[in-house]
């Protein structure tokens, strides 16, 4: 039996422009794993330019021939016609990344802002239309035009991570409009969502609310099939998400209060104060990791329970407050981290589920001994923030290891992008890593190639991070933006094609909101511009300062490299203001005025700005 291809089929094929033919109609692109192509633009060929969402298409037929040129990085959607015992080539899209070899237009300063105030607008128009904004109507399902379903859940996670989505747009562009929505829906999970122990003192945060009109039947336990009946640690941490990066704005400190009862719970009953670490679920009645009503989630831990503290609030929290409280349980989690993760003996990806004993779990429900590529790129990323922190050589390694690992096993070498599920070890004869179930890819993953090759690169200067940074920013800008409905796709399929089947055709469900868009504009654009450009940019903030401990905001955008960042100048309503230590990234504002409006101009050091 023969395995020659006898037949036509089409594909994409991302790469580097080698060489250009005019006469012959005839161009090379080199993938990134080395393999040149000889592609025909014989024939109809469209071209475009890359767009952001509410751009206008931008035709580039007419410049074909002089855009081919040597160094362009670009995607080609072509056929392949099998004949005379060879494969011909012929490309029937093209969308180029710039106006010139070398230029990529998501670097463009503004990009991201701009594409963050566009899925700022429609997620606010899918959840409370053109009228107030009125919790009540939110509804975690929304379609693929914004328009909501027969659900009526309200779940706790998604209406965070809508919030925090929209306290990143306003600390972006100082639109109050965002930030309404954002202290709105702090104020709606605070007053429907928490539970408020005072015999343990701790608080706690439903899974979500079933709404039927005026009748809200609370739901304690999650949902979700993976963790139902019990309190998972995931549902807990980005309960906290929205509200903490609210409170960077606002400095409101009964968000604080609750995030810190939040902490006393993970401290009282996540915590494995023997063998370390975090546990992933606990029961809903006696608050016990190890109880049998958990079945195969007793006496777990995992990369959620253990690294998502980080991205998810705990980074966000200290750079509120730069209270060593919150640094030593971040270098408590990075410890472990290093420590437990990596599995180099056995696999390039890190173990991701462990036994109380931190054995390995390799048997639990869909993971098994699978790899999420994303949790690989997550952890890069949020170590090198933390080593920004708490500089530690095997912080910096272990983040630098993965980055060099990934690309080759875990990123689409052809066509561009990441993937999703992939088994953690090869099996006999194998070369390649089997796809647990699929090759499409889903949007966080890339998020997290695009941040961990950013601030690889910001932190350490190499200029094959860039390159990956620039494959992951080019893929995402490229395919998952819906120019047609507004915000981002979930999934598409390894060409780049949206992929619009079940829950993957939302853009509201139980693993999307806004989070993970906003948390890749929000960073993108302080990587791209203040670590790697050398521009400045403009942040906002709207505290009460009689709320401040000593009237000190604090205005750092992430953890960046100490001395990397510092103050150009400051606004207050407006006017000038000079009361602030540059180099400190933090204004002292004055009391007993009530709100006032913060414009913070930082600018990299070093470079020019």
């Amino acid at each position: 039996m023969s395995d020659t291809v006898n037949f036509t089929f089409s594909d994409t094929v991302a790469g580097y422009v080698t060489a250009h033919d005019r006469d012959t109609g005839r161009f090379t692109l080199r993938t990134a794993d080395g393999r040149e192509l000889e592609i025909s633009t014989a024939g109809e060929v469209s071209a475009e330019l890359l767009r952001n969402l509410e751009e206008p298409y931008a035709d580039a037929g007419g410049h074909l021939d002089a855009m081919l040129e040597p160094g362009r990085y670009l995607f080609a959607h072509v056929l392949y016609y099998p004949e005379g015992g060879t494969t011909r080539i012929e490309a029937k899209r093209l969308i180029f990344l710039g106006r010139q070899a070398g230029a990529y237009r998501f670097e463009e300063t503004d990009w991201w802002i701009r594409q963050l105030e566009s899925i700022a607008g429609f997620y606010r128009r899918a959840q409370f239309g053109d009228g107030p904004i009125d919790y009540t109507r939110y509804r975690t399902q929304l379609r693929l035009g914004g328009d909501k379903t027969a659900s009526h859940i309200q779940e706790t996670d998604t209406i965070s991570r809508l919030v925090y989505g929209m306290a990143s747009a306003f600390m972006l562009t100082g639109d109050d409009a965002y930030l309404e929505v954002a202290e709105r829906g702090t104020e709606y999970l605070r007053e429907h969502m928490r539970v408020v122990d005072p015999e343990e003192d701790v608080v706690y945060w439903y899974h979500g609310l079933s709404v039927d009109g005026d009748t809200e039947k609370k739901l304690f336990t999650s949902e979700f099939s993976d963790d139902y009946d019990a309190i998972p640690m995931y549902e807990q941490i980005y309960a906290l998400a929205g509200p903490i990066q609210t409170y960077r704005v606002t400095g409101d400190p009964r968000i604080k209060s609750d995030a810190d009862a939040t902490l006393r719970l993970f401290e009282k009953f996540f915590l494995d104060r023997e063998q370390g670490g975090y546990y992933s679920h606990i029961d809903p009645i006696l608050f016990r990791a190890d109880h049998p009503s958990l079945g195969p989630n007793k006496a777990r831990k995992n990369w959620n329970s253990v690294g998502d503290h980080a991205p998810a609030y705990l980074i966000n929290l200290y750079l509120a407050t730069g209270d060593e409280t919150y640094a030593r349980m971040l270098e408590y989690t990075f410890d472990t981290i290093v420590q437990r993760f990596p599995d180099r003996k056995n696999s390039p990806f890190v173990q991701e589920r462990f036994h109380r004993d931190w054995s390995h779990d390799t048997t639990h429900g869909w993971q098994q001994d699978r790899a999420v590529v994303g949790h690989n790129l997550k952890i890069a990323w949020n170590l090198m923030r933390m080593h920004a922190l708490r500089p530690k050589r095997e912080y910096l390694e272990t983040a630098a290891e993965i980055g060099e690992l990934m690309p080759a096993v875990g990123s689409d070498r052809q066509r561009g992008g990441w993937y999703d599920v992939v088994e953690r070890v090869l099996a006999d004869g194998q070369e390649h890593h089997r796809f647990a179930w699929h090759d499409r890819k889903a949007w966080w993953q890339q998020e997290q190639a695009i941040l961990a090759y950013l601030i690889l690169h910001g932190t350490t200067g190499r200029a094959e991070f860039l390159r990956d940074a620039r494959h992951a920013e080019a893929f995402y800008n490229t395919f998952f933006l819906d120019h047609d409905e507004g915000a981002v796709y979930f999934n598409v399929l390894a060409s780049g094609t949206p992929y619009l089947l079940g829950t993957e055709r939302l853009k509201g469900s139980h693993s999307m909101s806004m989070y993970h868009s906003a948390e890749l504009c929000y960073l993108a654009a302080v990587y791209n511009n203040l670590l790697i450009a050398g521009r400045g940019m403009d942040f906002w903030f709207k505290p009460d300062p009689d709320g401040l401990p000593d009237g000190l905001l604090r205005v750092s955008p992430d953890l960046l490299p100490a001395g990397s960042v510092r103050i150009a100048e400051v606004e207050l309503d407006g006017v000038p203001y000079p009361d602030h230590d540059a180099d400190a990234l933090t204004v002292r504002l004055p009391r007993g005025r009530g709100r006032v409006k913060v414009r913070v101009r930082l600018e990299p050091v070093g470079k020019a700005s």
